[in-house]
């Protein structure tokens, strides 16, 4: 395990055994010697080549470390962080968060529930009024959230997809 005075280059390549014996090996992209936290980054898991996981590991909770290969030390300055876009993010994600625990609340069916979480992965503007869901201020799904429970002009392309997403929905679910 790494000691007090340890310090992980950033760029090297390290494997840490888990309290749990899994071993997560990755590049060094951060390393805080207070709180003995490390962040690495792992190929995906997704085996996706475009994308990484990221870990943020508890070195006091390690069994071992070994530095597989040692960064190169640059002196060149760190990157700043565009706070705006992180903060933006950070919203974003606290509302989507939101809206998900809405889905949750009291009183609606797991399939209403359900129905809420799947329209709310693509359209932000979902929201709950009672026990109806209400997309694009315009559209309204009623239980028991089958398509023919869809409510709004007909002509409209908001209502086409509504009805489209509660379908496919209503399909995959009848069949199970």
């Amino acid at each position: 395990m790494a000691g007090v005075g340890d310090w992980f280059t950033i760029g090297s390549v390290v494997a840490c055994k888990t309290c749990y014996n899994k071993v997560i090996e990755g590049e060094v992209l951060a390393f805080d010697p207070q709180t003995k936290m490390l962040i690495l980054k792992c190929p995906a898991s997704s085996g996706r080549p475009a994308f990484n996981d990221v870990f943020v590991v508890n070195l006091s909770l390690v069994s071992d470390v070994q530095v597989k290969k040692e960064g190169t030390p640059s002196n060149e300055p760190m990157q700043s962080l565009n706070l705006a876009r992180l903060n933006t993010r950070l919203r974003n994600q606290v509302e989507h968060k939101k809206r998900l625990i809405s889905a949750l609340q009291a009183g609606v069916s797991p399939e209403g529930q359900k129905l809420f979480l799947t329209i709310s992965k693509t359209i932000n503007d979902v929201t709950w009024q009672g026990q109806n869901i209400f997309v694009f201020s315009q559209v309204t799904v009623t239980p028991p959230y089958k398509p023919e429970n869809v409510k709004g002009d007909v002509h409209s392309k908001a209502y086409t997809h509504i009805r489209k997403i509660v379908s496919n929905e209503y399909l995959t679910n009848s069949y199970r």
